[in-house]
């Protein structure tokens, strides 16, 4: 069977995994459509997770104004790497700009990471031009972790919208390669979010085909053997000091430069 049907059929039933569940108040395990569920479903709803229904924040003035900087800069077709995510990603302009000089500088790498950005923003920044008039090579993932947060989302729902994202990109940008990264492990010690985050990654590493989408899960690089994280890479334990830009960078860039060929 063909790997790209493989993958298509994968991300279908994640989709499908997310968003069965969210139509009954109790979560039941996925089940063939024909069959009925162990659990009869007491209240319906129709909405669908957050993680995957496309959304604007176009209440801050800041995100406009980089959303729309943003579409200005892809625009001119000259970008050959992107970097897609939240203030992680956003974060190289900050104390991983020297990583970001050394390793991208001469990559015509453009910067798509926003500061507290979900996947359901990604969604709508793809939908909106984000990605408009671009051509490139490849793109790096990595988004979720805020969509982590308390009851928000659960890891099925999380993984859903990391799986919307891949196959978006995947229709807009078929030439594409994407370098999907797991979501960073954050928290100093593991905790019940760290683990939500686990299993999400657990799910979305199956979208990697092994041709055009690749999954990479560099978590490690930034714990102490425990498990623990240091506050010289991670100083609140969610985002990166300077050395962490410097491992994240030096952890992809076997696979990137292959990617990039």
């Amino acid at each position: 069977m063909p790997q790209s049907y493989n993958r298509n059929a994968m991300i279908r039933h994640i989709l499908f995994q997310c968003i069965f569940p969210v139509f009954v108040v109790f979560a039941i395990a996925p089940v063939k459509q024909e069959k009925k569920p162990a659990t009869a479903p007491t209240e319906i709803t129709n909405k669908k997770p957050t993680s995957l229904t496309p959304a604007a924040r176009e209440d801050e003035d800041w995100w406009k104004e980089r959303f729309k900087q943003t579409n200005e800069i892809v625009k001119k077709g000259e970008a050959e790497l992107l970097f897609i995510g939240d203030s992680i990603t956003q974060g190289w302009e900050g104390e991983g700009a020297d990583a970001w000089k050394k390793y991208y500088g001469n990559r015509k790498a453009v910067n798509l990471g926003f500061s507290g950005d979900r996947t359901q923003h990604v969604l709508w920044r793809i939908d909106h031009g984000n990605v408009d008039g671009v051509k490139p090579k490849a793109a790096v993932i990595m988004i979720g972790t805020n969509n982590s947060n308390g009851n928000d989302n659960t890891d099925k729902e999380i993984a859903a919208g990391i799986a919307e994202i891949v196959n978006k990109l995947q229709r807009r940008l078929p030439n594409m390669k994407i370098l999907l990264l797991a979501v960073f492990p954050r928290s100093e010690k593991p905790d019940a979010q760290r683990g939500k985050i686990d299993k999400a990654n657990a799910i979305i590493q199956l979208l990697d085909d092994g041709k055009t989408v690749h999954y990479l899960d560099i978590g490690k690089k930034f714990m102490n053997a425990d498990g623990s994280i240091s506050k010289d890479i991670m100083p609140d334990y969610l985002h990166l000091s300077k050395k962490g830009y410097e491992i994240w960078a030096d952890a992809i860039e076997t696979k990137l430069k292959e990617l990039l060929k």
